[in-house]
């Protein structure tokens, strides 16, 4: 980009919004930490900074899900494909991608039911195929979060860069640092409320675009004169490869050809992500089901509508005196995401730049904080627990948390801006990632779905696969365009292949693999031997220092973690059938996950837009009209999903919140620790521990059989089964 381009905000205003806004989320997730801490017992064991006790509800999952899945690029790239491709872009960027999240489901309702101690999805690949797999899975999970981090980073920065002109470097460097900070504090407790946070303020702008386009703008202002100057623009401008080069229908070649790559990287991003298997673990038996895939649908509307009021905007305005720059955007530009920004500023001044760089900042961060606690996890617990001290307490958890999670953000920051230097944009490592780790998706799956999948497809599977998806990637793009560089490896169809390959081969190789090596049969008991990590060292320094100084409650009613323990175990045992209850509340929740996903991905893969692209349809005034409509419908659908019910399922946590800051504010404080000393129960502490008493229960009633040797010699610990015990399974 030439350096006197048209800058709609000062540099300050890039610095304010990353350093300040960050700064802002981070003092505020402090303070909410406080605030849990001294309202709801919640103490910030390793248990509660991986898993935020298991616990939570349907509507944060889903807030989540909605948060975790909108990317940079779920914004900019999806408003990217509209601009270059027409609505068709909209649509098969929210369609290819929300099935995965749906998918995910079946999946999230398994790990539960099988492993219900897990901290990660690898903890489940070492107990069932041993050390050599796990390193393996640890790689291919290592792989996603880098590249879907660097995306984040190299995406938001170009934005920043864009509208601010605030240096890209800088702004690779300073992204991360407020999401760092209340990742710190908070754990995946704080992911969690940013995620609520950052969302709400997602809608909110999607709708001031929206409302902007289709009903208050001087130039548009209605979607029958959007039609009208889109459908011109059809006729003067084509698009090859569309049903009568028109922008307004799902008859697309470039559209169909995105539509391909999209479902295949997102299966790759979602499947192999242990940020998706994070939340199902921390998620609540009864609303892993209902989180995922409410949290889906509510999802599909924000890049539909945000892709094609956006990207139909900017080509609607694009040769206008409202346009930002002098000229049209170049391929480079484009494929940096800035159509977005661009659109923006065209719609609504320089309220249109501010509300853009807030949006993208969310983005960024409320994933990238997801992120981070998906490496923190791997780190924590596959590596460090796993190999260099399997007995690890709790607070030596933490602190290898907290190291991970800042070493891994500035390795990855200085990664973005290598990339940065070397030309590779947002959109193209977008393209590359179903080439690089789809190979591992399905026997990932069918690691807790099949149990005759045995150690050598397992095992094999996600490098085979992935070399002959890169290799069909760059053979393809040889072929075909005759040298292999940056420009030709982000031809469509080269990269199609490649995520065709990766994703699909494994349906070969694992069969193959399973008939030479034999079936294994294996015994899903096993995985509930992963155990939880043991929290009373950490519980009982909490307890004996958070204000003591005070007399406060937790020190006057549990002075010892005995106390706690006495009260979850005496609850524990009354409710000793719960947990048999929850598991065969999530064997029926996998039924039913099975046909709504199934149902849901057919709708949304093939019973819609299939008969629209095979009939070549070109949306008239009144049908787009509907279209529109419908997308508002659906968005006011998420606004409810992701905004409202959340805080409608935690309405009693937040009225013994606010009623306990109230009667510390009024000098009333003995009416808190009277309250807390009548009722043990409603304390998270004492929750968490509740739940620890019933899983521990469960597990030395029925993995007894599995403790000490196996018949090969090979052992069984708390948190894994070693080679010999995996190759007898």
């Amino acid at each position: 980009m030439s350096d006197n381009r048209y800058i709609p905000l000062p540099q300050s205003a890039g610095y304010a919004v990353v350093v300040g806004l960050g700064g802002v989320f981070a003092f505020g997730m402090m303070l909410i930490t406080y605030v849990l801490r001294r309202y709801n017992r919640e103490i910030m064991t390793a248990e509660e900074f991986a898993t935020a006790g298991r616990s939570v509800k349907t509507g944060l999952i889903s807030a989540a899900v909605v948060s975790s899945w909108t990317w940079a690029a779920t914004l900019l790239t999806s408003t990217t494909i509209v601009y270059d491709y027409g609505i068709s872009g909209g649509f098969f960027y929210a369609a290819g991608a929300t099935v995965q999240i749906t998918l995910f489901a079946c999946l999230a309702i398994k790990g539960k039911e099988r492993a219900p101690g897990a901290h990660t999805y690898l903890e489940i690949v070492k107990a069932r195929y041993g050390t050599l797999t796990h390193c393996i899975y640890i790689f291919w999970c290592l792989a996603t979060n880098i590249l879907v981090t660097t995306m984040l980073l190299t995406g938001g920065s170009a934005v920043v860069n864009d509208l601010t002109g605030m240096n890209t470097v800088a702004a690779c460097l300073l992204l991360p640092l407020g999401v760092l900070l209340y990742t710190l504090f908070g754990g995946i407790k704080a992911t969690f409320l940013t995620d609520y946070a950052h969302t709400v303020v997602l809608v909110v702008i999607i709708f001031v675009f929206a409302f902007s386009t289709f009903a208050t703008n001087s130039q548009l202002g209605s979607p029958g004169k959007v039609w009208e100057i889109i459908t011109a623009l059809g006729e003067t401008n084509p698009v090859e490869g569309n049903a009568g080069g028109s922008y307004l229908t799902l008859r697309s070649k470039g559209g169909g050809i995105f539509f391909v790559i999209n479902i295949t990287s997102g299966f790759g991003t979602v499947f192999l992500d242990n940020g998706y298997f994070n939340k199902a673990i921390a998620a609540n038996p009864r609303a892993a089901l209902p989180g995922y895939v409410c949290g889906s649908l509510a999802w599909f509307a924000i890049p539909c509508l945000i892709s094609v009021t956006m990207g139909l905007a900017g080509l609607a305005l694009q040769d206008t005196p409202s346009w930002p720059t002098a000229q049209r955007l170049t391929p480079a530009q484009v494929s940096a995401g800035l159509v977005l920004p661009n659109a923006a500023v065209a719609l609504l001044g320089t309220g249109g730049a501010v509300a853009s760089l807030l949006l993208v900042f969310m983005a960024c961060t409320s994933a990238f904080s997801a992120e981070l606690i998906s490496v923190s996890t791997i780190f924590t617990y596959d590596i460090y627990r796993g190999y260099i001290d399997p007995n690890a307490a709790g607070q030596r958890l933490i602190w290898v948390s907290h190291i991970t999670v800042i070493i891994y953000t500035y390795v990855i920051a200085g990664f973005a801006i290598g990339l940065y230097y070397a030309g590779i944009s947002m959109g193209y490592l977008f393209e590359l990632m179903g080439t690089i780790v789809c190979g591992g998706v399905l026997s990932a799956s069918l690691t807790l779905l099949s149990k005759h999948q045995n150690h050598a497809a397992a095992t094999w599977t996600p490098p085979i696969a992935t070399a002959l998806a890169v290799m069909s990637w760059l053979v393809v793009t040889k072929v075909k365009f005759g040298a292999i560089n940056v420009n030709t490896t982000y031809e469509d169809i080269a990269m199609m292949t490649g995520n065709v390959v990766g994703l699909l081969s494994p349906i070969v190789i694992i069969p193959v693999l399973t008939i030479i090596f034999k079936p294994q049969n294996f015994d899903w008991e096993i995985l509930k031997s992963i155990r939880r990590v043991e929290e009373d060292e950490e519980i009982s320094k909490a307890i004996r220092n958070v204000d003591s100084k005070k007399g406060d409650i937790e020190v006057n009613i549990h002075p010892v973690k005995s106390q706690i323990s006495i009260i979850a175990s005496e609850i524990a045992e009354r409710n000793y059938t719960q947990l048999e209850e929850e598991e065969q509340l999530l064997a029926k929740s996998y039924k039913k996950a099975v046909v709504i996903c199934s149902a849901l991905t057919l709708c949304l893969l093939i019973l819609w837009p299939m008969p629209m692209y095979g009939s070549s349809y070109i949306f008239s005034k009144q049908f787009f009209t509907g279209w529109i409509a419908v997308l508002f419908i659906w968005m006011f659908y998420t606004a409810f999903m992701v905004v409202v019910y959340p805080i409608w399922e935690g309405r009693e946590a937040l009225y013994t919140t606010f009623r306990g800051i109230y009667w510390d504010l009024t000098g009333q404080t003995y009416k808190l620790r009277a309250w807390q000393e009548a009722n043990p129960e409603k304390l998270h502490v004492v929750q968490s521990q509740i739940a620890a008493h019933m899983l521990a229960s469960s597990q030395s009633r029925g993995q007894i059989v599995y403790e000490g040797t196996t018949p090969s010699g090979g052992t069984l610990t708390p948190t894994g089964i070693d080679e010999k015990l995996a190759k007898e399974y």
